[in-house]
């Protein structure tokens, strides 16, 4: 029962997430991508900053300086820009598709940064998951779109701030961490303003609406992910993470009239299986340990 409640907290996060990544998409077009940054980066900061008042810890502290904690900020303000760029300029549904990709990048990563021992099962796996990326951003061909880089661009920057996290000390707590990762993007949000030369737009209603609903929607599936891990055992919810591209397809098609093709729909599908694979074989070898 317990696992049950735990893949639902865990299909429920994903829903959030996909709904939020409509948000963010919505509002391209009206704002620039450096202030939709910039609102996501305060709203978020100031939720988690209550948060982690309330808990009775301090904003800041000198152990925030420490190398892993600085690494997993770099980690979020990379991933982010990336993932929000590719939803903004690409397709919802192959952003998402790539993303997927991210617990592959975290075990390639492990292996090679953090010596952790991978087998040759677990390698074949993140090759052929990383050939199902290619597919997806199909290099060469005629539908290669340069803007889907950005998506692997988040990849590689949520591959970083996860396994920075895995080295951060448990002295430091979640909110603490999240409210430090929000609070980066304030300052990255202004610079890519500057950068672009893009001036700030008074948001209407309506926008402000969808920047509220995008933040309080990443707040609540934060908070669903984390309790799906403590309720369930991590082996069985972890897989469910894979609703998101479901999610976000049906989103993608019935929102913003996408289309996915063959080649898209080949490559999830490679992505999705791969991960599957390399969460089965995980849980298998820490059994066996």
């Amino acid at each position: 029962m317990d696992n049950l409640r735990g893949a639902a907290l865990m299909i429920f996060a994903m829903l959030g997430f996909a709904i939020e990544d409509m948000f963010i998409k919505l509002m391209a077009g009206a704002l620039p991508v450096g202030q939709i940054i910039l609102m996501l980066g305060i709203g978020g900061a100031t939720v988690f900053a209550a948060l982690t008042l309330w808990q009775g810890t301090p904003l800041f502290s000198r152990l925030f300086l420490t190398r892993m904690i600085l690494l997993r900020n770099l980690g979020e303000l990379v991933g982010t820009l990336g993932f929000v760029t590719a939803i903004v300029l690409t397709p919802l549904s192959s952003a998402s598709a790539i993303l997927q990709a991210t617990p592959l990048a975290v075990t390639l990563g492990a292996a090679l940064f953090l010596q952790e021992q991978v087998g040759w099962r677990r390698w074949s796996a993140i090759i052929v998951g990383f050939f199902g990326v290619l597919l997806i951003i199909r290099p060469g061909l005629d539908g290669f779109d340069a803007n889907s880089l950005f998506a692997v661009q988040g990849v590689i920057g949520l591959a970083i701030r996860d396994l920075a996290t895995r080295q951060v000390p448990r002295t430091t707590s979640s909110m603490q961490l999240s409210f430090l990762a929000f609070l980066t993007l304030v300052p990255t949000g202004f610079i890519l303003l500057q950068v672009n030369g893009a001036p700030l737009v008074a948001p209407d209603p309506k926008l402000w609406a969808l920047v509220g609903g995008a933040v309080l929607l990443g707040v609540v599936s934060y908070y669903a992910i984390v309790a799906a891990m403590r309720v369930g055992d991590v082996g069985f919810v972890t897989p469910f993470r894979y609703t998101r591209l479901i999610f976000a397809m049906c989103v993608g098609v019935l929102v913003f009239g996408e289309q996915p093709d063959t080649l898209m729909l080949v490559g999830s599908a490679i992505i999705v299986g791969s991960g599957l694979f390399t969460v089965w074989r995980e849980r298998k070898l820490y059994k066996t340990d």
